[in-house]
């Protein structure tokens, strides 16, 4: 879920509990809020085909590890603490830095753990879009 969709999704529950809460908001001025914001995201998601508007709307991945390395800087950038790595590193297994190969600040905002205790590299396809800012 993109920054936009998680705002959308507030947008929708606030404007069904103010429609079926409040007095001073109709049941048409309710629909007309919900119908204005599943027409934007659905624009929106149309538009998000398009390079251009993707990169106004949606955050791109962010290296968190190469390799063993811990880039201290991309953390600060996604505001993802040392322990918060450390916990996503336990969750996918990972038994030694050694194994790591990446990780991944996704756009959703979930960690991915890329390891493997063999001498395998990644795919490039597979971080094709990743900063390494």
């Amino acid at each position: 879920m993109s920054s936009f969709d998680f705002a959308c999704t507030i947008a929708i529950g606030s404007i069904i509990a103010s429609t079926l809460l409040s007095k001073s908001v109709s049941l048409f001025e309710g629909v007309f809020g919900l119908t204005t914001i599943y027409v934007l995201q659905g624009i929106t998601a149309y538009l998000r085909r398009f390079q251009f508007f993707r990169n106004i709307v949606d955050n791109e991945p962010l290296f968190l590890m190469k390799n063993d390395q811990i880039l201290w800087e991309n953390l600060k950038k996604a505001k993802v603490t040392e322990g918060d790595l450390r916990a996503k590193l336990r969750e996918a297994n990972v038994l030694k830095l050694s194994e790591v190969k990446a990780v991944i600040f996704e756009t959703t905002g979930d960690i991915s753990v890329l390891h493997s205790s063999e001498e395998l590299s990644v795919d490039d396809w597979l971080i094709k879009d990743v900063l390494d800012r």
